[in-house]
Order: C-alpha cells, then sequence, then structure tokens
C-alpha cells in the first residue's frame, strides 16, 4: 500500500481513528474526514510524528457539497485515490417508535445511510476518472441484520447498507472497483461507551458480553486490521459481500 491513499470518514474516533493509523502504518497516505476538525489535526500530527503523511478535512456527510470537497481535497492533496472507508455513522435518539421524531429519524438516516451513498458516489467518480481500479469498505453493524427495541432508525439505515453495498459492487465491479460491508459487533468505542451508560454496566457484563463467543467486546484495532484486508490485494476476488466481525456474537442470537 506504499503511497496509495486511503481516504476514512469518521475518523475523529473509534474504528475510523484506528483504521487511518493502520493505513499509515502500511504506507499509505491518509485523508482523514469528520465534523470535529480538532481531533482530526490531532490525529494528523500523531501520524505524521510517526512518518507517515496525513491531511484532515472537515466534512458532514449528509450534505453532498462538503463530500464532494472531501473527495476533492483528496484529489489535490495526494493525486490519487485508491481506498475509501466509508465509516462515519451515529446511534440518534434510542426511542420507542411511537416516540420517535422525525427530525431524530432523519438525522439518523441523512449521515448513517445518505451519508454512504453520498460518499460512494463522489469516491467512485473520481476512481472511475483515474482509471486504476480501488477499493471501498462501508462500516455497517450487527444491525445490520440485527434489531433491537427503540433503535429503529438505527436498524434501519444499518439494514440499507446491505442492498446499497451490494447494488454498488454489481456496478463497480467491471472496472476493478471492490465494494465490501464490514458488520462489526460490540467494539471498545466511544459509541460502546455510550450504550454501556444506558444498559448500565453490570446489565452490560452478565447478559450482552457472555453472549459473546469470545466473551468480550472488539477493539477498534481488530476492526482497522480486517478493513486494511479488504482494501489489499489478499482480498481481490472479494466484492459485494458482508464480513462479519463480531467475536461470534450474531451465531447466539
Amino acid at each position: 500500500m506504499k503511497n496509495k491513499v486511503a481516504l476514512i470518514t469518521g475518523a475523529s474516533s473509534g474504528i475510523g481513528r484506528a483504521t487511518a493509523e493502520a493505513f499509515a502504518e502500511k504506507g499509505a497516505k491518509v485523508v482523514v474526514a469528520a465534523r470535529r476538525k480538532v481531533e482530526l489535526d490531532s490525529l494528523v500530527a500523531s501520524i505524521e510524528a510517526k512518518g507517515g503523511k496525513a491531511s484532515a478535512i472537515k466534512t458532514d456527510v449528509s450534505d453532498a457539497k462538503s463530500v464532494e470537497h472531501m473527495v476533492a481535497h483528496a484529489l489535490n492533496v495526494f493525486g490519487r485515490l485508491d481506498f475509501a472507508i466509508n465509516n462515519a455513522g451515529i446511534e440518534g435518539q434510542l426511542n420507542m417508535i411511537t416516540d420517535l421524531e422525525e427530525d431524530d429519524w432523519d438525522q439518523v438516516l441523512d449521515i448513517n445511510l445518505k451519508g454512504v451513498f453520498l460518499s460512494m458516489k463522489y469516491e467512485a467518480r473520481a476512481m472511475l476518472k483515474l482509471g486504476h481500479g480501488g477499493a471501498i469498505v462501508n462500516v455497517g453493524s450487527v444491525n445490520s441484520f440485527l434489531g433491537f427495541p427503540t433503535g429503529s432508525a438505527y436498524v434501519a439505515s444499518k439494514h440499507g447498507l446491505i442492498g446499497l453495498t451490494t447494488s454498488v459492487s454489481a456496478e463497480l465491479a467491471p472496472q476493478g472497483i471492490r465494494v465490501n460491508l464490514l458488520c462489526p459487533g460490540a467494539i471498545v468505542t466511544p459509541m460502546h461507551q455510550r450504550l454501556r451508560g444506558i444498559v448500565g454496566d453490570d446489565l452490560y457484563d452478565k447478559n450482552l458480553l457472555p453472549t459473546v463467543h469470545l466473551r468480550r467486546a472488539g477493539l477498534p484495532e481488530e476492526m482497522a486490521k480486517t478493513i486494511v484486508f479488504l482494501c489489499s490485494e489478499e482480498a481481490s476476488y472479494i466484492t459485494g459481500t458482508t464480513l462479519t466481525a463480531d467475536g461470534g456474537l450474531t451465531l447466539t442470537m
């Protein structure tokens, strides 16, 4: 991956940050995007301190102009785009369907589903114009196929990524662009910590973690390694696939 370019959305923390660091360690130049510029600048400084090359761009993935600018920034700074990781996402308001506000529904779908659509639209345009193929990894969740009470907006947005990923894979495969979906389970991220706060540490540790075959939550670095694999030549015959990295959680559901 030396001198290739990876673009990562939602890179200010969690899986996105770990993924940017993992690509940089492999020699790729990275463009990190998120709404929180301070955290992005800190990530860039960390990567550059280790000898890597990185650039930050403040981005709202629910806004087409912002996404178009993000991709243009990657091309202007590094001259190419080889890998795109669409990781930005929020859990939004967790509420019973009878109490869920339309604005709360729209916010989750705009970021988690529309945001991936917009990102792939402009990423694919850039990759097709450059003509050297590429790899796109969208980040879903075990909730791409499992629902839970009060999670209708989040679950619907993550379910939608399966259809979006498989359809775009079919469109782009003839041009040498692979598109896959990674579905993490319980991963130690800020979102994960908020979930613990909602259900309570005691219930989380006694009720949820024992259902994971590996009996622990995953690490962002483990998801990052999986994403890098899906973008690598070692995964050259993998496209349109949903890869579940959940420690065995969904096997018990």
